[in-house]
């Protein structure tokens, strides 16, 4: 039952979207008692668009405000491919409404476009502000485009997207000044609800939240690992960390306290399940900012914005576990030979944490992860209740992470790990390699995680193979 209405969750979050769209147009309705001629038709358009833009642009800007309850349910990666896609269709509202209320006064007052468009510029009121929006957000789509988006680093592109947050702020006014629908009635109080409400969720969630997070934990760099070619452990430490709720497959948003990292929050899975005394995160050199995590000062503080994500064990078919019964599927507890002697304060040979309870009646998970993808897949690998499997993909042996680990957790639990090693060509048809080295395949549930070419190309081989449950998560931006 608790499986069935999380897999609804997103059904009933987009339905939400839905229904506070269609209340939107309601406004426009009940104040448009007739329509006549071209003008009339597209003045109507462009109030349309331009409320519906107006709707956009809290409920997108909501989406990544860090809600809970939405990143554990719907998991961050859903997120924020639903604020891409309802960021294309907000730029493409914005245009048509620039275009269809600008042609239908035109029409209105007997000018052309331009002459009509400066007039609507600096003659209304907070137009000014608005077209100074309009642009900012117009610059923050092309920036986003994937085209452009490929040739951006990480930090340069959250740098800019932060200039959504002015934009959306500087058009609020001409809402409310311009827009008929917009008057003295419930919708100009639904309009200050909607955008101020948005705003306190931004504050406490963005910035109160990791505020009161930064005071209560005091994170610190505690050691930093080399884990192989251009790969490294971040081992952070602080105080009370069990009271931060982490679950193995989570991540957080990390920001280093130190020259040239402090004001980017980049987004790190914990590599390693959380533990009262640490927190593990694994990077690779993909930038200007991950490069920089491996020459880090120790005792560095960071802030820090989770966990978050729903790349979790809640995401099993079957989540009952069963209370009492012993908390790992070998007796002997697993000790890690690569995380030994960590060298944290208090800290002795790294003991996995149990399994809490055993699943019944779920089917055997596979967990296939490549490149710094393998991060979450090591810390489920860890802690998932149930006949669990790991493939690693890789091109060259040196390129495997956590070999010694792995082994051991597999052999403390009585799981199996395996390596899909060389290219593309050497490999072969993916799904054909899954099924040689994982029998049953199609009664596997699949946490993928990796490069956006291989998540790609591995759903379309399980999907072949005949697999029906992949939960899969992007590290695209």
């Amino acid at each position: 039952m608790i499986s069935l209405i999380r897999r609804s969750l997103p059904s009933v979050a987009l339905a939400a979207i839905g229904v506070g769209a269609a209340g939107v147009l309601a406004l426009w309705w009940r104040d448009t008692p007739a329509i006549r001629g071209a003008a009339g038709w597209l003045t109507g358009a462009g109030q349309i668009t331009g409320l519906l833009a107006g709707y956009a642009a809290p409920v997108l800007l909501l989406l990544m405000a860090r809600i809970p309850l939405l990143e554990r349910e719907l998991g961050a990666d859903r997120l924020a491919r639903w604020h891409a896609r309802g960021g294309r269709w907000m730029v493409g509202l914005v245009l048509a409404h620039l275009l269809t209320i600008t042609w239908g006064y035109a029409l209105t007052d007997g000018r052309g476009l331009l002459a009509e468009g400066v007039r609507l510029v600096f003659d209304y009121p907070e137009m000014l502000k608005a077209t100074l929006g309009t642009l900012l957000l117009l610059g923050v789509g092309a920036v986003s485009a994937a085209a452009a988006r490929r040739r951006l680093s990480y930090e340069l592109w959250y740098y800019l997207h932060l200039a959504t947050y002015l934009a959306v702020a500087l058009a609020f006014g001409h809402q409310l000044a311009n827009g008929a629908q917009l008057g003295d009635g419930p919708g100009r109080a639904l309009w200050y609800l909607l955008y101020l409400g948005t705003a306190a969720l931004l504050g406490w969630y963005r910035l109160l939240v990791p505020f009161r997070h930064d005071r209560r934990h005091r994170l610190r760099v505690a050691e930093i690992r080399p884990e192989g070619p251009g790969v490294v452990s971040v081992f952070l430490t602080g105080r009370r960390l069990d009271e931060l709720h982490a679950e193995a497959g989570q991540f957080f948003r990390l920001q280093f306290q130190t020259p040239g990292l402090r004001w980017a929050a980049n987004p790190y899975s914990l590599s390693a399940p959380p533990h009262p005394d640490f927190l593990r995160f694994t990077v690779k050199s993909l930038g200007s900012h991950s490069a920089a995590l491996a020459r880090l000062p120790l005792g560095t503080r960071v802030l820090a914005e989770g966990p978050y994500g729903a790349f979790t064990a809640r995401r099993l078919t079957t989540d009952r576990t069963t209370p009492g019964l012993p908390a790992r599927t070998a007796a002997a507890p697993a000790r890690v030979p690569a995380m030994a002697g960590a060298g944290l304060p208090g800290s002795g040979p790294y003991a996995p944490l149990p399994v809490r309870g055993r699943r019944r009646g779920g089917p055997p998970v596979l967990l296939l992860g490549a490149g710094v993808g393998i991060t979450p897949l090591r810390a489920l690998f860890e802690t998932l209740p149930g006949e669990v499997t790991l493939v690693q993909r890789a091109r060259r042996p040196e390129d495997v992470l956590f070999r010694a680990e792995l082994a051991a957790v597999a052999t403390a639990r009585g799981a199996r790990v395996h390596e899909l090693l060389g290219s593309r060509a050497e490999v072969g048809d993916l799904g054909r390699a899954l099924a040689r080295l994982v029998p049953g395949l199609a009664r596997h549930e699949v946490f993928l995680c990796g490069p956006d070419a291989l998540t790609a190309e591995a759903v379309r081989s399980l999907r072949a193979a005949g697999v029906r449950r992949i939960h899969h998560e992007s590290f695209s931006f």
